[in-house]
């Protein structure tokens, strides 16, 4: 779509506000929006936004970084592509928009940016990238200062359906009409808990789409006088939200899928297995960008079916990398890999660029995983001694943890570039420090809102 049809769409569809949204290094979904009478100029020139957003912390505290202060200023540019009309806000219209220097070229900072040269990069190899996110998320309700499940219902359960069922059709519309393919619904293992799947896409679309969900979600619950939330561990007595991460490499004409191998040990090609082996030896570091925020790591706990250990498994729950079964008549297409240790609190951007990174680098060390690694059972229920035996390790347990573990992996800190490696890693240290001052329901209660 080219500027001039953004325009005349957003002006026959009666639109007043067109908003060039972007999520932060906290995972913030934010924007600035513009008059339907500038957009034709603020298409080109983008909106202005402080360099000091990038250096936020969770309670809105600026970081000293340098270059990211009181001075400066880069422009959010919107993705022409992306325009898409809100179905809840008729009034309303959203794009996607990365962030360039006042010298017209992208900045350092830019998440959206950082996917599009892990993008490129597979591109240079001959590769195609297609993901999809797979995200849960907490519907609840009003109760006295904090919030409560809008229901108790079980795994998969009929009650469960027939509750959420005005606001998940009306979400199910949505999406539709947003141009998401819904795959799946059902409500999930936590009360209130909600799963509703989105088809796969190229890896820039998925991400987009996941900002593009949680919005509608978030939106559309409000009006059904609900409260969705996607924090990992928003009730803690309840399951967490996950959004797992499927990723499927294809050939430069989408026509191939690389991860497919009938012949291959559970239909997985040999670059199938180089790219688990790279997640596998980056995991540690790399889950501070698919699980950044302090309430991850109540997820991430053993039994949980949110995976706590670097393995990986065929349609190993427990595993951090699953390699899902094909399904039948369709395996080629279908074939792909799970990444667990992933949850809506991570920017889709960065959380999927790093995934990607690390993948890559499996494929170009050819990086094959021990069969130590592979594990077909809850890795809690194995002997005494045998998890050390085999080389498999904790995934971090807390945030600093996975912080420290991500400034000591060369690979992906120089993926991420020094710019936004250090803003990130400030932001991420600054929140740790935040919720260790705090208590636990001070911490459930600003990421049920955050997110």
């Amino acid at each position: 779509m080219n500027n001039e049809e953004v325009v005349r769409k957003a002006t026959d569809a009666g639109v007043l506000l067109v908003t060039f949204l972007y999520c932060d290094n906290g995972g913030v979904i934010r924007g600035k929006s513009s008059h339907i009478y500038g957009l034709a100029n603020r298409i080109d020139s983008g909106i202005g936004l402080t360099v000091a957003m990038q250096a936020m912390s969770d309670n809105d505290d600026l970081q000293p970084i340098d270059g990211m202060g009181p001075k400066g200023e880069i422009r959010l540019v919107p993705d022409p592509n992306t325009f898409t009309l809100l179905p809840y806000a008729p009034k309303r219209a959203v794009m996607m928009a990365d962030m360039h220097t006042l010298g017209r070229k992208p900045w350092a900072a830019c998440p959206r940016d950082f996917l599009k040269k892990q993008i490129d990069r597979a591109g240079e190899m001959g590769l195609n990238i297609q993901a999809a996110f797979e995200p849960e998320w907490s519907l609840a309700r009003r109760d006295g200062d904090g919030f409560a499940p809008i229901d108790e219902s079980l795994c998969f359960s009929g009650v469960g359906m027939t509750e959420s069922m005005a606001v998940i059709d009306d979400i199910v519309v949505a999406l539709d009409a947003q141009g998401l393919q819904v795959e799946q619904y059902y409500p999930e293992l936590g009360h209130g808990q909600q799963e509703l799947t989105i088809g796969h896409a190229d890896a820039l679309r998925a991400a987009d789409n996941h900002i593009v969900y949680r919005e509608t979600v978030r939106n559309i619950a409000r009006q059904h006088d609900l409260y969705a939330s996607f924090a990992p561990k928003p009730f803690p007595d309840q399951s967490g939200n996950g959004c797992h991460i499927h990723i499927s490499l294809w050939d430069e004409q989408a026509e191939r899928n690389l991860f497919y191998d009938s012949d291959g040990r559970h239909g997985l090609s040999q670059m199938g297995y180089q790219f688990i082996g790279g997640v596998l030896a980056h995991l540690r570091g790399l889950v501070a960008l698919t699980a950044p925020s302090v309430n991850s790591y109540r997820r991430l706990i053993p039994n949980s079916w949110s995976s706590a250990f670097v393995c990986y498994g065929p349609d190993n729950r427990e595993a951090a990398v699953r390699i899902p079964s094909g399904y039948w008549g369709n395996e080629m297409a279908s074939a792909n890999l799970e990444l667990k240790p992933s949850d809506s609190s991570a920017n889709p951007y960065l959380a999927l660029g790093g995934l990607i990174s690390a993948g890559l680098d499996g494929i170009t060390n050819n990086t094959i995983p021990s069969l130590d690694l592979e594990i077909d059972v809850d890795p809690t229920t194995l002997p005494d001694g045998e998890l050390k035996r085999r080389g498999i390790v904790n995934l971090p347990r807390s945030l600093d943890e996975a912080v420290r573990a991500l400034e000591e992996d060369v690979t992906l800190m120089e993926s991420l570039g020094p710019t936004l490696s250090e803003a990130y890693l400030a932001i991420r240290r600054a929140d740790a420090k935040l919720f260790s001052e705090n208590d636990q329901s001070f911490e459930i209660r600003r990421h049920f809102n955050k997110f």
